[in-house]
């Protein structure tokens, strides 16, 4: 049997995946997607990609034997989820690896505007002396007693969650998808729409898988209902916040900052007038714009999770028939 890596994390560290699967199975890498011969697309008993879904999908009449793809990651957007039930491979993730990490990233960039460390770290930088005292920003501010708003309360919007009830914030949460009770369970307090959180939250936190109901779900009516000193952080999927309103909400004061680890289409454009604005350092958006490249997963420790489940999914297939974490149980032909 054969798992076929689409895009291997680093060269000579293949020990973790090969680990991973175990006695019998032989592991197959390439460095991308679009590098994988036709060969080994036959030859694959199980799929296992990180930022190939696309490729996957390409390739689907060519695949002969996979029972399986894991896409490495939370999120299985790309992935004809019902295309593949039908040719009976199973889409399998992993839902648990970076669940820490994105939570502690989420807390991290919205304490980064709170207390305004990129304010403080641009203006040390440049004249320590000189800049030697508190910064005025409409971004700074104290944490106890403010609203964070949860945008998704799954795995990781709980974790968010959690961390900030420990700054003693007052946590709120929509998500539509979560049975009656989850308030009572948790004590955070449920918001009938988004629209009532995005009027209550004074940081709002996006937690939402990518759907076609999620994407541009963070757009100029809810940037126009948020209080004029609230930020949004998003941690999840790029397209669920649209970039343009995003800009104008800021440019325009209908919101105090945002910091951001996704773009809708990574890696992003510099010139889209927000990241243009960022580049440049404008004085109007110092202080109030955080952005990092789609690494609030990442930890080593994180790493070495996602690589090892993501191949252990597939070889779990592969020996025993058990598709876990699987996304497509619905269409999946038995």
């Amino acid at each position: 049997m054969k798992i076929l890596v689409t895009d291997r994390h680093a060269a000579n560290t293949e020990e973790i995946e090969i680990a991973a699967a175990g006695d019998g199975i032989e592991v197959v890498f390439f460095d991308t997607p679009e590098a994988v011969t036709d060969d080994a697309w036959a030859a694959a008993d199980g799929i296992v990609t990180y930022r190939g879904t696309a490729v996957v999908m390409a390739a689907l009449p060519k695949l002969q034997r996979a029972r399986v793809i894991v896409r490495g990651g939370v999120g299985f957007d790309g992935l004809d989820l019902e295309a593949l039930g039908q040719r009976g491979i199973a889409v399998c993730t992993v839902p648990d690896y970076g669940t820490t990490e994105v939570a502690d990233h989420a807390l991290a960039l919205m304490l980064a505007l709170r207390r305004g460390l990129g304010l403080y770290h641009g203006t040390m930088r440049a004249d320590p002396a000189g800049a030697w005292r508190y910064a005025e920003n409409p971004c700074i501010d104290r944490l106890r007693g403010r609203v964070f708003g949860v945008v998704g309360l799954g795995r990781i919007g709980l974790a968010a969650a959690r961390r900030a009830a420990g700054f003693d914030m007052e946590v709120a949460f929509y998500d539509p998808n979560l049975p009656d009770g989850v308030d009572l369970a948790t004590g955070f307090r449920r918001m009938a729409s988004l629209t009532d959180l995005a009027e209550m939250a004074d940081s709002l936190s996006v937690h939402a898988p990518l759907n076609a109901t999620t994407a541009k779900l963070i757009d100029q009516t809810v940037f126009q209902a948020m209080k004029p000193r609230a930020v949004l952080i998003n941690t999840a999927r790029g397209p669920i916040v649209d970039v343009d309103a995003l800009y104008v909400a800021l440019r325009d004061n209908h919101i105090a900052g945002a910091g951001l680890d996704v773009w809708p289409v990574e890696p992003p454009a510099a010139d889209h007038p927000l990241l243009a604005a960022y580049g440049a350092g404008e004085a109007w958006l110092t202080g109030r714009f955080l952005l990092s490249p789609h690494a609030a997963f990442y930890s080593p420790p994180g790493l070495h999770d996602l690589r090892s489940k993501a191949v252990a999914t597939a070889a779990l297939r592969l020996r025993t028939g058990e598709a876990r974490n699987c996304q497509n149980a619905a269409f999946l032909a038995v």
